[in-house]
């Protein structure tokens, strides 16, 4: 194989921006090992920025379309959104849950970019790390596998 024929395999392989909110650090480590695990399987590249929190995964994913769109700016061909909202006292849960899915939701509707939802919406810290957990029941992973089948959509119809 030349080096022509390998950097072409390689610009076919998925090229995914996992953006992470780490305020649970040990339940976004799982997820983040979990997502990993499946995109390396699938053979995508990865790169990981942080956030505060799960509020801002939106308007960061939203940055990183806005910089692929100047000349000669990154490429991503989907985003990974991971977090962990948990159920407090009082309704502040609610607010952030439902804007960072609907603000999620919006941006790949919007623009056509294939975006998946890994941020756990759970009532404690002891649901958040059962789902974090390596084994099948990872929602990081979980994410991942959807995200690799929307890329492949993307792709099937030259998106």
């Amino acid at each position: 194989m030349t080096d022509g024929e390998s950097g072409s395999a390689a610009a076919t392989l998925p090229h995914v921006l996992i953006v992470e909110a780490p305020y649970y650090a040990e339940v976004a480590e799982g997820l983040r090992a979990g997502a990993r695990r499946v995109l390396d399987a699938a053979g995508a590249t990865h790169e990981l920025v942080q956030v505060a929190g799960a509020f801002e995964l939106p308007g960061a994913i939203r940055m990183a379309i806005r910089a692929m769109a100047r000349a000669g700016g990154p490429r991503w061909d989907g985003f990974l959104a991971l977090g962990c909202v948990v159920r407090g006292e009082t309704d502040h849960y609610d607010h952030i849950a439902r804007e960072a899915a609907r603000g999620l939701m919006d941006l790949t509707v919007h623009f056509g970019v294939p975006v998946a939802f890994g941020v756990l919406t759970v009532h404690d810290e002891a649901q958040a790390l059962a789902r974090a957990r390596d084994d099948e029941t990872n929602k990081g992973a979980e994410a991942a596998r959807a995200l690799v089948a929307q890329i492949a959509l993307a792709r099937r119809w030259g998106l």
